[in-house]
């Protein structure tokens, strides 16, 4: 693969190779470290593209040199580079996933394929964690909690609120996501409850992440998140909710 840098305004493929069978999304604020291994787990014929979110430590000269196609957003926010990468896409289906070593991409393809067949049309990781550290437990109850706040808010009994996950790329876009913040991934998932989805989840390994966490990793981060996230559970219903 012929690595490039796209913007989200001109979300074109690659020249001179076939088109991706799937774009994988991973958000980037300096993990150069990671990359080497997270880029290796790229499935063959899928598409890697890091969203360099500002990172001061190279990563996206890394990324380029390892294939990956890199896409540059300024605005700084998890929910902006997802956004990013989801808008630069051009593969039928998309994934998601962090790029700290945390996750494992090739776990998506059980995920790619149970969207392929129609058999549902949004894959959630559950994360199951290995390792000492892997998911602290203040991260952990604040995951729980916005579990319990979803499930009451749309039925839905998740277990795990997760960034690994694929989807359909046209029926991303169309959910109209606008946060841009910690709240993408449940946005997501609330917008897509809505809308009447089939959404299922399956369980992933989680193992300790390389470099220091930017979320997780601090009560203050935590906090920012579930913050974030509980805005999006009080925000006013979707097209699909109003719709007689």
């Amino acid at each position: 693969m012929r690595a490039v840098t796209t913007s989200p305004s001109s979300p074109e493929p690659p020249s001179g190779g076939p088109a991706p069978s799937v774009d994988v999304v991973l958000p980037c604020l300096d993990e150069a470290a990671a990359l080497p291994w997270v880029l290796r787990r790229i499935p063959p014929g899928w598409r890697a593209l890091v969203v360099d979110n500002g990172s001061t430590d190279g990563s996206g000269r890394v990324a380029r040199e390892l294939g990956a196609t890199v896409v540059r957003e300024a605005r700084r926010g998890f929910g902006a580079a997802c956004h990013a990468g989801l808008t630069a896409a051009t593969a039928e289906i998309v994934c998601f996933c962090d790029c700290d070593a945390s996750l494992d991409p090739s776990d998506l393809v059980p995920f790619v394929d149970e969207v392929r067949s129609g058999a549902a049309d949004l894959v959630l990781g559950r994360r199951r964690p290995k390792g000492r550290g892997a998911w602290p437990p203040h991260a952990r109850a604040g995951n729980a909690a916005l579990s319990l706040l979803l499930r009451r808010r749309t039925g839905l009994r998740l277990r795990d609120l997760g960034p690994l996950r694929a989807g359909r790329r046209e029926e991303l876009l169309a959910l109209d996501l606008t946060d841009r913040r910690s709240g993408y991934p449940l946005e997501m998932v609330v917008r897509a409850a809505d809308a009447g989805w089939r959404i299922t989840e399956h369980d992933v390994p989680y193992t300790p992440r390389t470099g220091a966490s930017k979320v997780t990793g601090t009560w203050r981060g935590t906090y920012q998140a579930v913050r974030d996230m509980s805005r999006v559970l009080q925000g006013p219903p979707t097209r699909e909710e109003v719709t007689p």
